[in-house]
């Protein structure tokens, strides 16, 4: 996937800021341009072909059908995210990782029923009638599944790849993540280990700027693939109806060419008439056999 944004986008965006030398990682070395005023620099030409190499990845996942949970619990991160998320329509994690979302996701599965249980409760009033008690204690649990499960209500099952700000951060979802076998694609910093994650995305995670640039274009990405989903779904769907038509052809030993969907027009419209009447005349008849003679 070929991306818009440029290196100087980035470079006007911050996203060459690193941490203090004192506290980066040596194994972001790769990624660092150099160590000016105690401050790392980041190469923005490698993260450029990181982030174009990470855009490539999660369009073709979603083209393929899979979805991108969208996790970004940090402060300067968190309405980017629910607003990225939401615009794409994807399951996102932007209050609190709750720990065992991937790996124990059976658990997690029923206490979201169990959340849509209480909503549905509520919405038809069945939450009103309990005691005030049992009612508060209810909303009490609501609040937090709210919390908890918002942006995961509707995920369905393990997503097909992951996307977060800030590795050091999440680390409990990183490590979920790798010990599931989902591909994770990351912003990480110079203070971060970018062999955690299958597509590290070099950059400044602290930043707005920064992280808005690098999520509105992992955005495009997904929206490109969820275009390309349509199209083949379309595709095949035209597809599946040319080979049925071909097989009822074939069957009643007709050309597949020669079959055209029947007209309104063509379908007769006596049906009815002919059939009532005979009904009205059985009915009578019934009648006049089972009724008894008068003496």
């Amino acid at each position: 996937m070929s991306i818009t944004v440029t290196p100087k986008d980035l470079l006007d965006a911050g996203v060459h800021f690193g941490h203090q030398k004192k506290r980066w990682n040596p194994r972001s070395k790769p990624f660092v341009f150099d160590h000016r005023q105690g401050i790392t620099i980041i190469d923005l030409g490698k993260t450029h072909a990181a982030l174009e190499k990470a855009c490539a990845f999660l369009e073709d996942t979603v083209a393929n059908g899979g979805n991108v949970l969208f996790i970004g619990t940090k402060r300067q991160a968190q309405e980017l995210v629910r607003e990225a998320a939401t615009s794409v329509n994807m399951p996102y994690c932007v209050d609190r990782w709750l720990g065992g979302t991937l790996t124990n996701y059976e658990t997690v599965k029923r206490s979201i029923a169990k959340f849509k249980k209480y909503q549905q409760q509520e919405t038809s009033g069945e939450l009103a009638k309990l005691s005030s008690k049992e009612e508060s204690a209810i909303k009490r649990e609501m609040a937090r599944m709210q919390r908890n499960f918002s942006g995961i209500v509707d995920m369905g099952g393990l997503p097909s790849a992951i996307f977060l700000i800030d590795v050091s951060h999440e680390e409990i979802a990183v490590a979920e993540g790798a010990r599931c076998g989902i591909p994770t694609i990351a912003l990480v910093d110079t203070n971060s280990d970018p062999s955690l994650v299958t597509y590290p995305i070099p950059g400044n995670d602290d930043a707005v700027k920064s992280i808005r640039i690098i999520v509105e274009t992992v955005v495009a990405a997904v929206q490109s693939g969820l275009a390309q989903r349509d199209t083949r779904r379309a595709a095949r769907g035209a597809a599946d109806l040319k080979t049925a038509t071909a097989a009822v052809a074939a069957a009643v030993g007709v050309d597949a060419t020669a079959v055209t969907p029947a007209a309104e027009s063509d379908i007769p419209e006596v049906a009815e008439e002919v059939v009532v009447p005979v009904k009205k005349k059985l009915t009578r008849a019934v009648h006049k056999v089972a009724a008894p003679k008068a003496e």
